[in-house]
């Protein structure tokens, strides 16, 4: 291990940290901050590439085995409790964090001539929330989703709040960023055979119950504010909602991803 005692953040190779906030810069430089114990362990363990580890000497004797014939690019840098509370949002990452590079992006079409089949699919229109994003992700790891496509209008699964709230999940399932889901749903459907589900809460869709889901299912969500885009609703095979007391209309969208990711995981059993 390449470990750097630190007495300063002003120093070389700890630019992500000082600017977590300039989400766009670490955009361009292709990398995303993880922050929190669990978070980085996940990152550890993944088989993404870890460019540096901030963290204080309490986590690096617990980290010290996992570490150990882990490459870290740029090294493990090592300071002092009060130094690492002076960067933001101490309270939630407790005195660890890292920098992890994005992985490179996945084709959606050889994903699914290359997925198991009967294969899960997760359509994001429109998801520009990323603590709504990182939650939807960790739904789709918890209920078997084989690849998540991100659509145009979606925010990226690799910023901080959405990796945060993925809990890590995000560095083991494949994610797919498409510039015209519209299109990209249509060649699923028509190439690939998949039955392209929208989650519609408009009376004419049929309620949950009443959906098979047991295929090749690509399921689509789309932003709270909006729904599903026309462009996209126009590609569904069917739409489906939950059904819900009369005097609610709507959940949450990370809540509707598990209801129905759920559904989809007890009819595949």
């Amino acid at each position: 291990m390449l470990v750097k005692r630190i007495g300063s953040l002003d120093i070389q190779g700890l630019e992500p940290y000082r600017t977590m906030r300039r989400t766009m810069e670490h955009r361009k430089q292709g990398i995303f901050v993880a922050e929190g114990e669990k978070v980085v362990r996940r990152l550890v363990e993944s088989k993404l590439d870890v460019v540096s580890i901030l963290l204080t000497d309490e986590w690096l004797t617990n980290y010290s085995g996992l570490l150990e014939d882990r490459e870290i690019q740029e090294g493990i840098f090592v300071g002092n409790k009060e130094l690492l509370e002076t960067i933001v949002g101490y309270g939630l990452h407790q005195g660890i964090m890292a920098i992890g590079r994005v992985p490179p992006e996945v084709d959606l079409f050889q994903a699914a001539a290359d997925s198991v089949r009967p294969s899960l699919f997760v359509a994001l229109d429109g998801i520009a929330n990323s603590e709504n994003m990182g939650v939807i992700v960790r739904n789709c790891a918890a209920f078997g989703v084989n690849v998540v496509v991100v659509g145009e209008t979606s925010c990226d699964p690799y910023l901080r709040r959405s990796v945060r709230n993925s809990m890590g999940t995000v560095f083991s399932l494949p994610i797919c960023r498409v510039d015209n889901l519209s299109e990209n749903l249509q060649r699923l459907r028509v190439e690939f055979s998949f039955k392209i589900v929208g989650a519609d809460p408009k009376v004419e869709s049929l309620p949950l119950g009443q959906v098979v889901l047991d295929g090749d299912v690509c399921l689509i969500f789309g932003s709270e504010g909006e729904g599903i885009s026309a462009g996209v609703l126009d590609r569904c095979s069917l739409t489906v909602k939950i059904p819900m007391k009369d005097e609610v209309d709507s959940i949450n969208v990370s809540s509707s991803v598990a209801v129905l990711l759920h559904e989809a995981s007890r009819q595949r059993q």
